[in-house]
């Protein structure tokens, strides 16, 4: 099957199940102003985390729209055998923050929280909150730090701890990429007023 007729078909799929609804992405992911004048329920939830777990709402920002563009139903791509027999999602990672299914019931575990949603964008900020946390206490990397707390989120905290980013170029330029869209964010909300 040719790579044109699965994406047709896929494309097919996709428009048959209707708008994207509360879970598609903002118009424009590049200004951070523009983003949350859209979506003020971001903006709300990502205080609120910052407020409780001391995560900055630039970092928030930049780590979710790496992780999801800001698409609360996100899912990995499929896995496929002979390039067209679906066998089943990269990974577990699911919503805005892409949180595991393990790392996210370890959270509704020891914060109490068992109703929380993947896709419901304040449980999603609360979830990163919690785990760059972690990591600060436990790693002792800076909750301002986006490059490394991306780093750690990727990977896992031991996986961070024991450098297995070091042997992915690919990963260590996306959490480039991140930590450089987190100054750009933090600019612009310090410019936009928030």
């Amino acid at each position: 099957m040719s790579r044109f007729l699965r994406a047709s078909i896929l494309l097919l799929l996709l428009a048959s199940c209707g708008g994207g609804g509360k879970f598609s992405a903002p118009r424009n992911l590049d200004d951070a102003c523009a983003l949350l004048r859209e979506r003020p329920e971001y903006y709300r939830a990502m205080k609120a985390t910052e407020r409780r777990w001391g995560i900055p709402v630039h970092v928030q920002m930049a780590t979710i729209h790496q992780e999801s563009k800001f698409i609360g139903n996100a899912k990995t791509p499929h896995r496929f055998v002979l390039g067209i027999i679906p066998m089943g999602r990269q990974s577990t990672a699911y919503g805005y923050s892409q949180a595991l299914d393990g790392t996210w019931e370890e959270y509704q575990q020891e914060t109490g929280n068992r109703s929380a949603r993947r896709d419901r964008i304040e449980d999603a900020t609360d979830f990163m909150g919690w785990y760059m946390d972690g990591t600060e206490k436990g790693l002792g990397v800076s909750k301002y730090d986006a490059r490394s707390q991306y780093l750690a989120y990727h990977e896992g905290r031991t996986g961070f701890a024991n450098g297995s980013y070091n042997a992915k170029a690919w990963l260590v330029d996306v959490a480039d990429r991140v930590g450089s869209r987190s100054e750009t964010y933090r600019s612009q909300l310090s410019a936009c007023g928030r």
